[in-house]
C-alpha cells in the first residue's frame, strides 16, 4: 500500500518537474496589520501622507517605564479574523500574522486544489515569538502554582506555529518554515520563500513576519538595554532616523505577509503583479551581539548579495527603504553601507527613506511590513517620506526624503533589516511593467 501511494505521489507532483534557478517570483498578494491602520490601503494612505502611529502605551501601566511610547495596532480586533474560541489558544503575534494573512492570501485569488496544495507553502517567523503569554504564564506559575499553567501555553508561544495555523487554514502542504532571525526575519522569510520558488520547490508561498511586544517584559527589556527612545511628551516625533536628536528606536507591532508566485503562473491567471523579488543577499557582521560593525562592511556585503543575485545594473537602483531605526550608531553605519556599495556620488542620487519614522520599530515584523511598503513604492510610483527629520546628522548626509512622499518612476529598489546577532538581510525587488 505504501509503495502505491509513494508511487502515485511521485507521478502526479514530480513527473517532469525540475530543479530550475531561474524562475521569477512574482509578488501577488499583499497582508499589512500595522500602527498605521489595518490592510493595505489605510496604511499605505497613511505612509505617503507622513502620518505617525506612535502614540502613549495603552497595553499595560508604562507610567514606571523609561519610555512610555510605542506603535500599538489601534482598533485592530483579533476577533474579526479568528475564531472566539481559537483566540485563547493563540499569542497576540499570531493573532497578527494571521489576519495578514489571510488579507494577502484573499487579495491574491490563489485557489487550493488536493492537486496544487503540496506546491503551495508558508514561511512566516517572528523575532521574538509568544512573549506576552510567555511573560503572563509565567505569572500564572508564581501566583497560582504549575497545574494552572495553561495547556496551550507550549503552541501558542512557538513562533513556528504560526506558519502552522496558517498553512492548517488554507490547506497548504509544501514547504512549512519560520525563520528567526532577531529583526530582519521578516526579510529573511520572504528571502527564504522567494529562493523555494526559484529552485522549484513550491510554486506559491505565504512570507513575511509577526511580532506582539509590546509587553512590560519587552519595554522593560530592551528600555533596560538603552535601545528605546525617551521622548515620550512627543510620541509622534520619538522615532526620527537620521536626525542629530534621535535617541533610540520606538517599539512597534503588528504584521507584514506576502503572498509569493512564480511569474509565469502569475501572468497566466491574470494575477496583480506588485512587483518582482529579483534578489536576495544575506550576510553576518561576526563583530558584536547588539551593535552593528562601525565600519559598515556587513550591511554593505548584504546589498551587494542581493544586486549581484538579481543582476541589477547599479544605476538602475533609485530608491532604498532603509533599517532605519533612529539608533545613534545604526543609521551612520547603514549610511556608510550605503555609500560603500554605490561609491558616494552615486549614493548622493538615491532615494533613502526610513518607514519607521511613522510606523516605529516592528521588530520581526519589520522586513515584511517593509518589503510590502518597498513593493508598493515600485508599483505606485512613489517614494514614502522620512518623517521628523528636523536636524540632519551631519554623518547622515544623503537624500532621506524628507517630510513629503516624492513621486519617481523606478526600475529596482532595495529594502534592508538587520538584526541582533550581527545578522543582515537585503531584498531587491524589480518594477514589472
Amino acid at each position: 500500500m505504501a509503495e502505491v501511494w509513494q508511487d502515485a505521489c511521485f507521478n502526479r507532483h514530480f513527473s517532469g518537474r525540475t530543479k530550475n534557478v531561474n524562475r521569477r517570483v512574482a509578488i501577488t498578494g499583499l497582508g499589512l496589520i500595522t500602527p498605521l491602520g489595518t490592510g493595505t490601503q489605510e496604511t499605505w494612505s497613511g505612509l505617503v501622507s507622513g502620518r505617525s502611529g506612535i502614540k502613549t502605551i495603552t497595553r499595560f501601566d508604562a507610567t514606571e517605564y523609561a519610555s512610555r511610547i510605542a506603535g500599538e495596532c489601534w482598533g485592530f480586533k483579533a476577533e474579526d479574523w479568528i475564531d472566539k474560541k481559537e483566540l485563547r489558544k493563540m499569542d497576540p503575534f499570531m493573532h497578527f500574522g494571521m489576519a495578514a494573512a489571510h488579507l494577502a492570501w484573499t487579495e491574491s485569488g490563489i485557489v487550493v486544489t488536493e492537486e496544487n496544495a503540496d506546491r503551495m507553502g508558508v514561511t512566516i517567523g517572528s523575532g521574538i515569538g509568544g512573549l506576552t503569554s510567555i511573560q503572563a504564564q509565567a505569572m500564572v506559575l508564581k501566583e497560582k502554582g504549575p497545574r494552572r499553567i495553561s495547556p496551550f501555553f507550549i503552541p501558542m508561544s512557538l513562533i513556528n506555529l504560526i506558519s502552522g495555523h496558517v498553512a492548517i487554514r488554507y490547506g497548504l502542504k509544501g514547504p512549512n518554515h519560520a525563520p528567526v532571525t532577531a529583526c530582519a526575519t521578516g526579510n529573511h522569510a520572504i528571502g527564504d520563500a522567494m529562493a523555494m520558488i526559484r529552485r522549484g520547490d513550491a510554486d506559491v508561498m505565504l512570507a513575511g513576519g509577526a511580532e506582539a511586544a509590546i509587553c512590560e517584559l519587552g519595554v522593560g527589556g530592551f528600555a533596560a538595554a538603552k535601545a528605546l527612545s525617551t521622548r515620550n511628551d512627543e510620541p509622534a516625533k520619538a522615532s526620527r532616523p537620521w536626525d542629530r536628536d534621535r535617541d533610540g528606536f520606538v517599539i512597534a507591532e503588528g504584521a507584514g505577509v506576502v503572498v509569493l508566485e512564480e511569474m509565469e503562473m502569475a501572468k497566466k491567471r491574470g494575477a496583480v503583479i506588485y512587483a518582482e523579488v529579483a534578489g536576495y543577499g544575506m550576510s553576518g557582521d561576526a563583530y558584536h551581539i547588539t551593535a552593528p560593525s562601525p565600519n559598515g562592511l556587513g550591511a554593505a556585503r548584504c546589498m551587494q548579495n542581493a544586486l549581484k543575485d538579481g543582476q541589477a545594473d547599479l544605476d538602475l537602483v533609485r530608491y532604498i527603504n532603509a533599517h532605519g531605526t533612529s539608533t545613534p550608531l545604526g543609521d551612520v553605519v547603514e549610511t556608510m553601507a550605503m555609500k560603500l556599495v554605490f561609491g558616494e556620488a552615486r549614493a548622493k542620487k538615491l532615494m533613502v527613506s526610513s518607514t519607521k519614522s511613522m510606523t516605529g520599530h516592528l521588530l520581526g515584523a519589520a522586513g515584511g511590513v517593509e518589503a510590502i511598503f518597498t513593493a508598493l513604492a515600485l508599483y505606485h510610483k512613489v517614494v514614502p517620506p522620512t518623517i521628523n527629520l528636523d536636524n540632519p546628522d551631519p554623518e547622515c548626509d544623503l537624500d532621506y526624503v524628507p517630510h513629503t512622499a516624492r513621486d519617481a518612476d523606478m526600475e529596482y529598489a532595495l529594502t534592508n533589516s538587520f538584526g541582533f546577532g550581527g545578522t543582515n538581510s537585503s531584498l531587491l525587488l524589480k518594477r514589472v511593467r
